[in-house]
């Protein structure tokens, strides 16, 4: 049986052109219209634009600074490998890229695996941590297509920041950059902050999403591989409509560390974008460094081979037809529809 493997994620604008980036951003308000309240379709769009065209501005001197994001490719290169491991144990697979909000998009992705003649079709959203305007947005919208095309055989994945190597790479990742840089993890002048990307409170609230225990969760899971009692964790909120977003604010966090230099790692993140080399690179180094505190931080781990092991792993018992129970896979409860599968889920 063929099989076609769909990396699912948010995508970035390769270069910062005006109409690329505000595109972008309009797609992103627009997937986010329910948090404003009920509007009209129409009405939707039109504030979409609207939001879009006010923040195409700073995002377009971010890419020009960072030379456009590399996430696209950095995506393209793991699934390639991930193709490249599965075809040497004799599997009949392809890999494809769908991208949420940049081209190529998660419907065009899914028309290149039904063209190319796939019997069956595994989604699996490239986000660690499951969230709603990600995983579970890009899932749904991944079976809406599916649905439209009459695709029946489709199989989803979502949550598995569980997964026992992931948090585990991630602390060797930490712990090699803090050994190159000359920084000692358990000085008590030295503070680890984790860097979660923020959402609008408005999905921990009325719709029940559990990101920000899974955050918690996984933070406290690294700080414990890595023997490490006091850290702090901050998000990265986007506040371009006037709701009430994640706490604390990374910013807030860097703004009242007690120590003399901080080592900050991405954790929402497995590719390097606007958001590390931009966000934490550039406005949060400027932040740190004003208040007179020495900043690192430690770089994404997207071209890690155990991270490509990670996602074998995911695919591994829907590739070969055996019980995903056996590798803890349950009925997801954050996307609950038949067959969409996760670690996260809470034992019976």
């Amino acid at each position: 049986m063929s099989t076609a493997i769909l990396l699912l994620n948010f995508g970035e604008p390769a270069t910062p052109e005006r109409e690329a980036v505000v595109s972008y951003l309009e797609r992103i308000f627009f997937n986010n219209r329910e948090i404003e309240g009920d509007t009209t379709e129409a009405e939707a769009r039109e504030r979409s634009r609207e939001l879009a065209e006010r923040r195409a501005g700073p995002l377009i001197e971010e890419y020009e600074e960072i030379g456009g994001s590399p996430l696209n490719g950095q995506a393209r290169d793991q699934a390639d490998v991930l193709e490249e491991r599965l075809r040497a144990r004799g599997r009949d697979v392809e890999t494809y890229i769908g991208m949420q909000f940049t081209e190529p998009f998660i419907d065009d992705a899914l028309d290149a695996a039904i063209d190319a003649g796939h019997d069956r079709i595994i989604g699996l959203p490239i986000y660690p941590l499951c969230g709603p305007s990600t995983t579970v947005d890009a899932l749904a919208e991944l079976r809406a297509a599916a649905d439209e095309r009459e695709f029946d055989a489709l199989q989803e994945i979502s949550g598995w920041h569980r997964h026992p190597d992931y948090p585990r790479l991630r602390v060797d990742n930490i712990q090699a950059f803090a050994d190159e840089q000359g920084v000692d993890l358990h000085d008590p002048d030295t503070a680890l902050v984790f860097s979660a990307h923020g959402t609008p409170q408005y999905y921990l609230t009325e719709e029940g999403s559990r990101y920000d225990t899974y955050v918690r969760e996984y933070v406290e899971t690294v700080a414990g591989l890595l023997d490490i009692d006091s850290y702090e964790l901050g998000y990265q909120n986007h506040e371009n409509r006037d709701i009430p977003w994640t706490e604390p604010e990374i910013e807030e966090v860097i703004e009242t560390v007690d120590a003399e230099r901080v080592v900050v790692e991405p954790i929402s993140f497995i590719h390097e974008q606007s958001e590390t080399l931009s966000e934490l690179d550039v406005e949060l180094k400027e932040e740190a460094e004003t208040v007179g505190l020495d900043f690192y931080r430690v770089p994404v781990p997207h071209d890690d081979e155990r991270f490509v092991g990670v996602l074998e792993d995911l695919v591994e018992p829907f590739v070969a037809d055996f019980d995903p129970a056996v590798y803890q896979f349950r009925q997801c409860e954050c996307r609950d529809e038949p067959g969409t599968m996760c670690l996260n889920a809470p034992l019976d």
